[in-house]
Parts: structure tokens; C-alpha cells; sequence
């Protein structure tokens, strides 16, 4: 599933590739946004660690968890 993180002042976006659940992705974000946390960390496909400020998150975007296909047969 793929992630986009908004970051403020910054003209561009994270994305991160996760295997997390969109639900898993949401409750993190939840937690940092909350106060819970103090960062968003994100742990992508191949093992990369995101961690961004809460205070500075402006959005996220979860993406649909469908797979993309590859071949001929897709």
C-alpha cells in the first residue's frame, strides 16, 4: 500500500510503500496527530524508517492495499 506524507513547509511529499493495513496506517497517524506522539514513524516494504515531527505533518493519503499487478495477465 502506498503513503503519501505531507510534510508543512516543504514543497514535497513523503512515500512510503507499507505492508501495514490501512487501518494500522491510520491509527499510528492518529496517535501522532493526538498528542500521543510526538512523531509519525513509518517502516516501508523494504525495511526504511520514516519518522516525521507530528507537529509538522500537514496530510496524509493512504492509498487503496490492492497490489499492483505485473504482466501480461494483469
Amino acid at each position: 500500500m502506498e503513503i503519501r506524507i505531507g510534510v508543512a513547509d516543504s514543497p514535497r511529499e513523503l512515500t512510503v510503500t507499507s505492508d501495514l493495513t490501512p487501518a494500522e496506517v491510520e491509527a499510528q497517524v492518529a496517535d501522532a496527530v493526538s498528542g500521543k506522539s510526538a512523531v509519525l514513524t513509518l517502516v516501508d516494504a523494504k525495511g526504511g524508517r520514516f519518522v516525521v515531527p507530528a507537529s509538522r505533518v500537514a496530510y496524509v493519503e493512504i492509498g487503496p492495499q490492492d497490489s499492483r499487478k505485473v504482466g501480461f495477465g494483469a
